[in-house]
C-alpha cells in the first residue's frame, strides 16, 4: 500500500474577510473532490483571512500513480487561479 500526502500553502491577495476565504476554500475543495479520488481538507490557518493551508491524501498500490495524481492536483489548483501557491510539500510512503 502506498500513501501520498500533499500540503499546500496558498495566499489570497485580494481577500478582505474570513467569509471570502471560506468561499474560495469551499470552491477549491469541491472542485478537487469532483475531479480526483482523494481526501482534501483545510488543515491550518483557519482564522487567517489571507492564508489557506490544504491537506490532500491519496492511497493506492502504485507509487508512480500516486505521485502523478498529486502532481495533477497541484497543477489543477494552480490553474484555477483562485489563490497563489506559496509552498507545496509532498510525501509518499510505502506501508
Amino acid at each position: 500500500m502506498v500513501v501520498g500526502t500533499l500540503k499546500i500553502d496558498l495566499m489570497l491577495v485580494d481577500n478582505r474577510s474570513l467569509k471570502g476565504k471560506r468561499k474560495v476554500v469551499k470552491s477549491m475543495v469541491d472542485k478537487v473532490k469532483a475531479r480526483f479520488n482523494v481526501s482534501i481538507a483545510e488543515v491550518g490557518a483557519n482564522d487567517k483571512w489571507q492564508r489557506i493551508e490544504l491537506g490532500i491524501s491519496a492511497v493506492g498500490n502504485d507509487r508512480r500513480h500516486i505521485d502523478s495524481s498529486l502532481n495533477h492536483i497541484l497543477t489543477f489548483l494552480d490553474a484555477l487561479c483562485l489563490a497563489q501557491i506559496v509552498d507545496a510539500r509532498m510525501d509518499i510512503i510505502n506501508v
